[in-house]
């Protein structure tokens, strides 16, 4: 009897054992479950449709850095296969016209060069030997040619004139845009260049924009989506504002211009519109050209209209008007008859079809997540899709009922041991009588009894959608996994909801978008589960800015504030930012300016006088966009009114922070001051 009593006991012992181990499996996240995440990118498709091409990003916290490999997979589904696997990292990979071959970057040979590789990731050679590296590069369809782009100096450095001090180290200015992004300006631009291909090969290369002060593809964001070879491969359409100095930073009017291979000559095929236009694509008969395009001049997020031009006669036509939407990732079907894009609806980002006889437009996915790409695939699109819950993975649609099928799951392990938390979609009452969605995301194992803190999400942009992103910065699921309920509300002034809504904020900053703010902040936290007296704010960018505002004028709503790279001066920061298109638009000019824009008068530093609350202040200081001066100003202000406050400066990051451990480190800190005040 005993015997069988222990056998029992054991037996019991572990049964709970395994049961305890199944609840262990599944965990909150903490700030280094987000680098866990493979990341998932670069997403490409093979000429027959049957094969997807794409990276995956894996980092090494300890070693502070990252490694991309490139990986196959079906289109019809099936395991991921790596073809790269070394200590370098492999990138831009793209499929030769043929198929035959994959074209990629890598930093193998010491900096960043062309190579080609079998389908199979065998026999991997070097391409191209440049002097200094290429940054991007594309097949034209023909195959006897390739372009590539790489920076080169125009202007004279001050070594350049001086070479006598070797050692010196100064910059100097005769115009703006001497900066930009995280960069200072260096006498060089990005160009493209042209080089004969033959199986493996390339010849002599020469320089299509020579002698010209401009970049293409355009700084800081734009890649080679914004050059495209037309389908003879006898020209290659380009994007480039061709503006220098103070015209430069004052402006948005980039332009498309064509190269001829044969005469070498260069045109501008939108000299009509002076706002962005950008991101050609041709349809598969080269008679039309696609691209993207904003009309306001200086407003850099204007609605993105989809317009055509027949290239037999240059004319063209406004394609997507009367669809109250932007339209993106622009993708010809291949008879030409439709266009593919993304465009975002009520803060998510879905897959559309522009049917051309018609004009008529069509919503193809819906959900809740995001699509960043899209690429045709047989008589499927696939496309790279993420939301709230989950980083990007590559999903099938089929283009005639919506239906998505996920195909990669790069990381299964780490939700199987990951607990996420509920999100969930409201609908609230603005101030002024209209409906604002607003995203609630609940903690993992959320106990409706208990009475949690909550966070006020202040979106930046300020045009940007609060819309279902995978952060890893801003991360909802990892701010609910600390036991906090968060609002983050779409507040006037973002896109997907129509351009009046998206409009409204310029030169309004202190206006109806705070009430949106403080509307949503109020009526989310009558939940019973709620505890309305640990409230706080965060933010970064426009959010920043929103903290330092809302610090002044809250009537004693919030117990703690977190801004990151936020404006606190107008004025100051007017003086010191680099694109100037877009103060001039949404603050509504210089602070001299007679009559002066009433924006100046929301500036946060003119309400200090009412700052009670404690408040932490996170700065890049190589963020040029809004340099670091307007968080140490902030910061200042508080250590000397004696409000509990914190500075995080770091030296190295710039308007985000990039790297593993600065990341973790702020995770860290960002909790350790919100717990401070709110737990």
């Amino acid at each position: 009897m005993q015997t069988i009593m222990k056998k029992l006991n054991v037996l019991l012992i572990l049964m709970m054992m395994t049961i305890a181990g199944s609840f262990a499996q599944k965990q909150a996240m903490v700030p280094e479950t987000l680098w866990e995440f493979g990341r998932v990118g670069g997403m490409q498709v093979s000429p027959d449709g049957t094969t997807l091409l794409f990276t995956i990003t894996h980092f090494d916290v300890e070693a502070n850095k990252s490694t991309r490999d490139i990986y196959t997979m079906p289109v019809s589904g099936g395991r991921e296969r790596n073809i790269t696997s070394s200590n370098y990292n492999e990138f831009n990979a793209i499929w030769r016209p043929d198929g035959r071959r994959i074209g990629f970057l890598s930093n193998q040979s010491g900096n960043v060069q062309m190579w080609e590789m079998e389908v199979d990731g065998t026999h991997a050679r070097q391409v191209s030997n440049i002097s200094g590296g290429i940054s991007g590069f594309e097949y034209s369809p023909d195959m006897k040619h390739i372009f590539f782009t790489k920076r080169v100096q125009i202007e004279e450095s001050p070594l350049d004139k001086h070479p006598d001090l070797p050692k010196t180290n100064v910059y100097i200015y005769d115009d703006l845009m001497y900066r930009h992004w995280d960069k200072w300006h260096d006498y060089s631009y990005s160009h493209i260049f042209v080089a004969p291909y033959n199986d493996g090969t390339t010849g002599r290369y020469y320089d299509i924009m020579e002698g010209e002060p401009y970049d293409s593809p355009m700084p800081p964001f734009g890649g080679v989506g914004q050059i495209s070879w037309t389908p003879d491969g006898k020209a290659i359409a380009y994007t480039s504002k061709k503006l220098t100095g103070k015209e430069r930073a004052k402006s948005t009017n980039s332009n498309i211009y064509l190269y001829n291979l044969e005469t070498r000559e260069t045109r501008n095929l939108t000299p009509f519109n002076q706002g962005y236009d950008k991101n050609p694509v041709f349809s598969p008969d080269g008679r039309y050209m696609a691209w993207e395009s904003m009309e306001t001049p200086g407003f850099e997020a204007d609605k993105t209209r989809i317009m055509i031009m027949d290239m037999s006669d240059g004319s063209y036509s406004y394609y997507s008007e009367g669809f109250d939407q932007s339209a993106g990732n622009l993708r010809w079907s291949k008879d030409g008859r439709s266009l593919y894009f993304i465009s975002g609806h009520n803060a998510t980002y879905q897959m559309y079809q522009l049917t051309i006889a018609n004009r008529e437009i069509k919503q193809i996915t819906d959900g809740w997540h995001n699509y960043n790409s899209l690429a045709l695939a047989g008589d499927y699109l696939v496309g790279e899709r993420m939301s709230m819950s989950s980083p990007v993975e590559i999903f099938r649609v089929n283009k005639n009922d919506g239906t998505q099928t996920q195909l990669t799951n790069v990381n299964a392990s780490v939700f199987e041991k990951t607990e996420m938390g509920r999100v969930e979609q409201r609908w609230i009452e603005t101030t002024d009588g209209k409906e604002m969605l607003v995203w609630v995301i609940y903690p993992p194992n959320f106990d409706e009894t208990k009475k949690y803190p909550a966070l006020l999400y202040c979106g930046g942009g300020p045009q940007s959608a609060v819309s279902q992103f995978f952060s890893y910065r801003w991360n909802f699921q990892i701010m609910a996994a600390h036991d906090y309920i968060i609002i983050a509300p779409n507040r006037r002034g973002l896109p997907t909801f129509g351009q009046e809504w998206n409009d409204q904020i310029s030169q309004d900053y202190g206006g109806q978008n705070m009430q949106d703010l403080l509307t949503a902040a109020r009526e989310v936290s009558k939940e019973p589960f709620i505890d309305e007296t640990r409230l706080g704010a965060v933010g970064a960018s426009y959010g920043g800015f929103s903290v330092f505002w809302l610090a002044g004028n809250h009537d004693g709503l919030f117990s703690a504030f977190i801004s990151h790279c936020g404006m606190f001066n107008f004025e100051s920061w007017y003086g010191t930012t680099e694109e100037m298109f877009f103060a001039n638009h949404d603050i509504g000019g210089p602070y001299w300016a007679e009559p002066r824009p009433r924006s100046y008068d929301f500036s946060p530093h003119l309400f200090v006088a009412n700052w009670d609350t404690p408040i932490m202040v996170i700065h890049g200081a190589k963020d040029y966009r809004v340099p670091k001066s307007e968080g140490l100003q902030a910061y200042n202000v508080a250590q000397l009114m004696g409000i509990p406050s914190r500075l995080m400066i770091f030296p190295e990051e710039n308007h985000w922070v990039l790297t593993p451990q600065n990341s973790i480190l702020w995770q860290r800190e960002f909790f350790k001051w919100l717990d401070q005040w709110l737990k």
